[in-house]
């Protein structure tokens, strides 16, 4: 059965590749940022830890995933509760959040990519992380794991493949 795919892959205005993601939350925007920003809430639903130093500049330190070393990005900007982005291995990820009303935000990522061959192995993965995130947002335990080689992404990247996203860059924990 294909995968239901939720990302866009792009080119933004300036050329780059991008593939993004959007959701919709019946929660405050306050919470989401809670959800996207403090590091014991990434850690259930984002592919690595992160600890955040919210200011333009800042370190974010990334650990926590046993298939990829840790390291470190830089913040890039940040606008509390709206947006937060940052650089992370060459890509960089942004967080974008509106309130749609009262007690509902909506939530695009946007994978900026420093290469447009990693867009299907990205894309697949993000799918994987938001359904964590999803899942997390209804108050539900997310069973799964939602990063590395164990997580159900082989079917996501291969409907990304199948639909004409980019492909063929190395997958962290894959031969």
């Amino acid at each position: 059965m294909p995968a239901d795919l939720t990302g866009t892959y792009l080119n933004l205005d300036d050329g780059r590749p991008a593939i993004r993601f959007g959701r919709a939350y019946g929660h405050p925007v306050e919470r989401v940022w809670h959800f996207v920003t403090d590091p014991d809430e990434l850690a259930e639903w984002f592919p690595s830890r992160a600890e955040i130093e919210m200011r333009p500049g800042g370190r974010v330190t990334f650990g926590g995933d046993p298939h990829m070393a840790d390291s470190t990005g830089e913040v890039i900007a940040v606008d509390p509760p709206r947006h937060l982005s940052f650089e992370w291995g060459g890509d960089e990820v942004h967080f974008d959040l509106e309130e749609t009303d009262g007690d509902s935000t909506r939530f695009t990522l946007t994978n900026v990519l420093d290469a447009a061959d990693t867009a299907a192995r990205n894309g697949a993965g993000w799918e994987v992380c938001l359904a964590a995130l999803d899942a997390k947002a209804r108050g539900e335990r997310f069973e799964e794991p939602h990063a590395g080689s164990d997580a159900h992404w082989k079917g996501f990247y291969q409907g990304y493949v199948d639909a004409g996203v980019p492909s063929g860059a190395p997958i962290p924990g894959q031969p």
